[in-house]
């Protein structure tokens, strides 16, 4: 392999970021060509080794530019990233930071542009970088990444994007995964797979290894025939857990590193003392505070019978639902839900005293004996902006709430949306034993609050301490933990002594409900090192880069909350690790050599959570005011779903109730409401052209009224009225086995939660939530014994539960999900289906036809057991039609279970069609 001749290469200065996404540009319409396109990842113990490699071609007889493009994991360390150019590789370098921006700074001062990478999603970073390339020309990139998988509410997630943009000859994906505890359970999904593509889909996998492979064709990947346009554009994860012993850990050993993973997923929960501390200030107004309210019940629901918990709101003032904690009793529980259903947003941001005031309330629980023995006791943050009201100062605000928390409590931050200091709040909740995490602004953010909730809401043990034999192990890690939730797991790695024992003796201790417990383990160390030491399909000597990687990571998380002398020594040992093991840290720089000629330099920083604080994406211009054109406010530029919210944050509240901002015509003005605010020159409807003729659809029952615009117009005579147009039923059953093929039902009397169906012999159980005055249904339910997944479907989106873990997907999102015993797929029409082997397929479809609403289909229903039940369900039990009606033959009667039912023969349209839906002849009933 040849490296570049000295002097003859120019420097490209990446600062990286996270996440490791698939995704290069539209290379095709410059002539370059993709041709391979690869991903190895390799699991070793939790500890996630993946290289990219893309190879591409100039076919164009000319110079064109080439641009590789990936997106990766936030919690991900880029490793290494190299190009090769008509076999010259040119490697990159990871620097000190600081010396990496002098080469950068050079280079805009000599005018060339910069490159960028950023924040691309809740989970994902992006990094690109682009090189010119000669005609027949080849590059290969490749990148490489580390990170180590981190269980969340009872499983790892391995994230992969998917985005090359044009048909691919070779693309290839392999996971292989070895863990030594053994797999339990494992699962794929992906957002662009259909059924075509899963036949590319091959998973394998014994006690201990998996193996998942994805090598599509490439007629396999045509969006549609004759066409170049690829259908792979998406997500595509691995989701797994391991198998536990009664201890709840195992200490593995590599090439003198040892890791130990503790995990009792089977103690009791220890019960808890919660204070919600709510930001009702006017920046929540809207989509916001309607969320916070939504996932508030949801939360107060999920509350144990033996925790304790109160409500605090907060704007300008704080105040208190009730003076002391109370009971998670029935009654109790649906006042406090009463309460959060009538939170409204008005007035500045007040932390400060609302923080106080929590901790006050523990306190004085705590003197009055009323925190029961064992317990332990929580705060949980909610907000959206900066402290506006009363000590505004962060820095002032950190120190109150660290001198009267005084390391009782655990404090937990969550930001709502991106006008908060995220910095803020981290630190915040870093220095109180808790953490903190950002809440994405946009239709599920009720359930990223819920999910939330779910990590902490089931304690198992407290003070939990990781003891080793002093001559058997150094430099170890973090070892001692406040708490250990349900679902999480704790990781504890460090290095073998040269003259350690043969056998690694370990204890943990901790505190469960009302007593101590200490676990007892032991590994021995030669018997582990041979079980890492032959597989192929492992990434030799990751241990020691787990422990690297761990300890960095660690480093960074206290630097948060250091003091200026302390934050410096961290920061110096992170960066002689980040150096020596080659991690692109927030503390280091990547330096890439390109060939002769090309000057461009691009910094690529791996960003900070609170860098990308008040940025947005908008459909339309800039939002910025200087972008604004001449009589133009900013506000009005752009397209936004509430302009009061963006309004109000932008440019902040003055005094409680009042919002302040900067009309058409360019000056200020005062408003006392939102009500106020909106009869505005803002909101007023632009002037729309007259209509000439007015349009009816049918001849009026009453004359129009004077005023009407209707009042002038002559109808003309016998006009036939229009008949209303044929709708989708609510409800289409297939009924095997029965001369009529299917039965078109619609729900007409007054219910609110239907029992659509039940069969115990199927696991599986389907509700419903009926809106009789809008004759549609406003959710429905379906709910699998085996294995355990709950899917909601609503307008909205579709939300799928499993392991108290929410995943929330849009209509017409494509969607490929394969568990053990159960497949969720949706295609683009926006279908729904659920189906597991042998059983009844149970499909959901959001209908935009006539009848606009959601929708249930069934498959396979001769499948349905004798047991089955419910307002559908009876429909599978003893089914006899009556004879037809000798004075209408449109009418016959239906005998269900000795109840009879009246059918008309109707025109219904057919839903499972795409809208607007195929006419169809059925028998109609009504209950």
């Amino acid at each position: 392999m040849k490296t570049p001749a000295p002097g003859r290469i120019h420097s490209i200065v990446l600062v990286l970021l996270s996440l490791a996404v698939l995704q290069t540009s539209k290379a095709q319409k410059n002539d370059i060509d993709i041709y391979s396109l690869t991903v190895d990842s390799k699991v070793s113990s939790r500890f996630a080794h993946t290289v990219i490699t893309s190879r591409v071609v100039n076919k164009a007889d000319a110079v064109r530019e080439a641009t590789f493009q990936m997106e990766l994991p936030k919690k991900a360390f880029i490793t290494n990233f190299s190009m090769v150019i008509d076999g010259v590789t040119y490697p990159g370098n990871i620097k000190e930071k600081a010396a990496a921006q002098e080469q950068y700074s050079a280079a805009v001062a000599r005018g060339e542009s910069a490159g960028l990478v950023r924040a691309t999603g809740r989970k994902t970073e992006q990094f690109q970088v682009s090189v010119s390339v000669a005609p027949a020309a080849k590059v290969t990139f490749e990148l490489v990444y580390e990170e180590l998988l981190a269980r969340h509410l009872g499983a790892y997630e391995l994230l992969l994007k998917v985005r090359p943009q044009q048909l691919v000859k070779h693309l290839q994906m392999d996971i292989h995964i070895f863990e030594p505890q053994g797999i339990s359970f494992l699962e794929t999904e992906s957002t662009f797979m259909t059924n075509k593509l899963a036949e590319a889909l091959t998973t394998s996998q014994n006690k201990t290894k998996a193996h998942v492979r994805f090598k599509p064709t490439l007629s396999q990947q045509q969006k549609y025939p004759e066409k170049q346009d690829t259908v792979l554009d998406g997500s595509f994860i691995v989701r797994y857990d391991v198998d536990r012993p009664l201890s709840g850990g195992s200490i593995q050993i590599e090439n003198g590193y040892f890791v130990h993973y503790f995990a009792p997923d089977s103690l009791s929960t220890i019960p808890k003392n919660v204070i919600f501390v709510i930001d009702k200030s006017g920046s929540m107004m809207g989509r916001k505070i309607k969320q916070t309210r939504e996932a508030l019940i949801k939360i107060l629901d999920d509350l144990s019978p033996h925790d304790q918990f109160d409500l605090i709101s907060f704007s300008s003032e704080a105040t208190t639902w009730k003076p002391l904690l109370v009971p998670a009793s029935t009654e109790n529980v649906n006042e406090a839900k009463s309460y959060a259903t009538g939170i409204q947003a008005q007035g500045g941001t007040n932390i400060n005293d609302a923080m106080l005031m929590a901790v006050q309330l523990l306190e004085k629980a705590n003197q009055e004996e009323l925190l029961p023995e064992g317990s332990i006791t929580l705060i949980i943050l909610l907000t959206d902006g900066d402290p506006t009201v009363g000590e505004t100062n962060p820095s002032n605000i950190q120190k109150n709430v660290r001198k009267a928390i005084n390391g009782q409590h655990s404090l937990f931050c969550l930001g709502f949306g991106f006008d908060v200091s995220y910095a803020f709040l981290e630190k915040m909740a870093l220095e109180n034993g808790g953490l903190a995490r950002r809440i994405y602004e946009d239709s599920d953010s009720a359930l990223q609050l819920q999910d939330f909730y779910q990590e902490v809401a089931n304690p198992l043990m407290t003070s939990v301490a990781f003891e080793y034999p002093s001559n058997a192990v150094e430099s170890v890690t973090q070892d001692t933990f406040r708490v250990f939730f349900k679902g999480s797991e704790l990781v504890v790695a460090g290095k073998l002594r040269e003259q350690s024992p043969d056998v690694l003796l370990a204890q943990i201790r901790g505190q469960l409900h009302r007593e101590n417990i200490t676990f007892m383990m032991m590994s021995h160390v030669a018997e582990q090192e041979e079980m890492f030491r032959s597989p192929k399909y492992i990434f030799h000597s990751f241990m020691e880069r787990l422990w690297a990687y761990l300890t960095i990571q660690q480093l960074l998380e206290q630097m948060v909350s250091a003091l200026d002398a302390e934050k410096q020594a961290l920061e110096a040992r992170a960066l002689s690790l980040s150096l020596s093991y080659s991690f692109v840290t927030p503390l280091t720089s990547m330096v890439i050599t390109k060939p002769e000629g090309q000057e461009q330099s691009q910094v690529a920083e791996k960003p900070v959570e609170d860098e990308s604080r008040g940025s947005r994406v908008y459909l339309g211009k800039s939002l910025m005011p200087s972008k604004a054109g001449p009589g133009d406010s900013w506000l009005t530029q752009g397209l936004c779903a509430d302009p009061v919210s963006v309004f109000s944050k932008r440019r902040g509240w003055r005094g409680k109730d009042s919002l302040r901002g900067t009309t058409r015509a360019g000056k200020e003005g005062q408003y006392s409401s939102r009500e106020e605010f909106e009869k505005g020159p803002l909101f007023q409807p632009r002037e729309q052209p007259r209509q000439p003729y007015p349009s009816v659809s049918a001849t009026p029952s009453q004359p129009p009224s004077p005023s009407s615009p209707l009042a002038n117009f002559t109808y003309p005579q016998n006009t036939p009225a229009v008949s209303a147009p044929v709708q989708a039923p609510s409800v289409i059953l297939p009924l095997p086995g029965q001369s009529v093929d299917r039965l078109c039902v619609d729900l007409r009397r007054p219910q609110e939660l239907v029992n659509l169906l039940s069969d115990p012999d199927q696991g599986v159980e389907v509700t419903g939530h009926f809106e009789t005055a809008k004759a549609r249904f406003s959710w429905i339910e379906v709910t699998f014994e085996n294995p355990q997944v709950q899917i909601h479907a609503s307008p909205e989106h579709v939300v799928m539960t499993r392991n108290r873990r929410n995943s929330a997907y849009k209509w017409k999102e494509t969607l490929y999900s394969v568990m053990p015993g159960l497949k969720v797929t949706m295609d683009k029409e926006g279908l729904l289906l659920l189906s597991r082997p042998d059983r009844v397929t149970i499909g959901l479809l959001f209908w935009d036809g006539p009848g606009k609403g959601l929708r249930l289909l069934l498959q396979n229903t001769d499948r349905f057991s004798s047991h089955v039940s419910g307002t559908l369900g009876q429909f599978y039990q003893d089914v006899l039609w009556g004879p037809l009606d000798t004075a209408d033959d449109s009418k016959r009667t239906l005998k269900v279970q000795g109840r009879d039912y009246s059918a008309t023969r109707e025109l219904k349209l057919d839903y499972q069609e795409s809208p607007p839906g195929k006419e169809i002849s059925c028998w109609s009933v009504e209950l």
